[in-house]
């Protein structure tokens, strides 16, 4: 939160107090502020936090253990699909969201587990290339488990998902306090907003405890990690794992927002989008993930609303579709971004490397 506050320009540095309650109005506020250009805007919103809990357990393993995955946006899947088959007609079952969503929690860090055995020994482009091998086969097995027996029902995906109910409170319906009406995409949005707000909580306790220590010096110098007595194996299993539970919760939440799952929503590009958040962010640090996240998630829609109508205005048809736009922006703006900021939007600081960071002692009294 504290890196956040300080990247609030001339704010942030003059009055912290005063940047870290604009930060939490705003957070609260965005729905509202949406929802003047329309309601998909909200959704879109619901959607950028979701891409927050992504980004933030691929810094985990990333940022914060040195582990290039190119296959992260499997581990969505599986949560997602998990809460597909639990809480859905397609097998009979309609289990409580509180029930589905630590297994679908539960089966991700095992994929995660699953996935960091074959690659202790790996580094650099041979644990990338795995990685995204690892993401195409699940996505493959989703696309491809419909015969002989229907598991998944192939390409056609899962729909009529069981929403999120919480303790008998259905967030898909609208909410009603006398003659005040809460729309849903309000209910999710806060949800969500509660959910990345617990996710940043528990990612900073891990990176100031003994783990995240022995991550940074895994991701620095392996070899010297070694050295001074870090199970390597176990650290590197563990960012796996633990990265890929915040991915299993996101697939869950995704699921049960969206009320439909197919294979196409976890393809090869969507691994890269967050991963692009995260580098375009700052890698290794918790605000620089949800700043990319939130910057590249409204990207697309932005250039949506406005690439279009701009272009016909200016040459009477649109030269190039807003796909194609946002990955020519996107592409451009990685490229100045290694250029003139390698490190990321808001840089990591070495949290141990200054004496300010360091505990204070008490002074003793006289």
């Amino acid at each position: 939160m504290n890196e956040l506050v300080a990247a609030v320009p001339w704010l942030g540095r003059r009055n912290p107090m005063a940047a870290r309650w604009l930060i939490i109005v705003l957070a609260l506020a965005a729905p509202l502020i949406a929802m003047m250009f329309g309601r998909s805007w909200v959704r879109v919103l619901d959607f950028a936090l979701l891409y927050m809990m992504l980004a933030l357990g691929l810094n985990v393993v990333v940022g914060f253990a040195g582990l290039l995955d190119l296959g992260y946006i499997a581990f969505y899947a599986v949560g997602a699909y998990t809460f597909a088959f639990l809480a859905s007609p397609h097998f009979g079952v309609h289990w409580p969201f509180w029930a589905v969503l630590p297994l679908g929690a539960a089966f991700a860090a095992l994929a995660g587990i699953a996935l960091g055995f074959p690659v202790l020994r790996l580094r650099g482009d041979y644990l990338a290339i795995v990685t995204l091998g690892f993401g195409e086969i699940i996505r493959i097995f989703m696309n491809n488990l419909n015969y002989p027996i229907n598991i998944t029902n192939g390409p056609q995906g899962i729909n009529m998902i069981d929403p999120i109910v919480l303790f008998g409170w259905d967030l898909s319906r609208t909410l009603k306090i006398g003659d005040f009406t809460i729309n849903s995409l309000y209910l999710y949005y806060y949800f969500f907003l509660l959910c990345v707000a617990g996710s940043i909580l528990l990612i900073q306790r891990l990176q100031i405890s003994r783990i995240g220590r022995a991550w940074a010096a895994m991701r620095d110098d392996e070899l010297a990690a070694k050295a001074i007595g870090i199970n390597i194996r176990n650290m590197k299993l563990l960012a796996f794992s633990l990265g890929a539970t915040f991915g299993g919760v996101a697939g869950c939440l995704f699921g049960a927002f969206q009320g439909f799952v197919s294979p196409e929503s976890f393809s090869l590009m969507e691994s890269i989008a967050v991963l692009t958040m995260v580098v375009f962010g700052g890698m290794g640090n918790i605000a620089g993930a949800v700043v990319g996240a939130l910057v590249l998630a409204l990207l697309p829609e932005v250039l949506r609303d406005i690439a279009v109508p701009i272009q016909q205005m200016l040459f009477d048809r649109v030269l190039l579709d807003p796909e194609v736009l946002r990955m020519l922006l996107l592409s451009l703006a990685m490229i100045l971004m290694m250029l003139l900021r390698p490190v990321g939007l808001i840089p990591a600081k070495a949290r141990y490397a200054h004496p300010e960071h360091l505990p204070r002692k008490k002074e003793a009294r006289p």
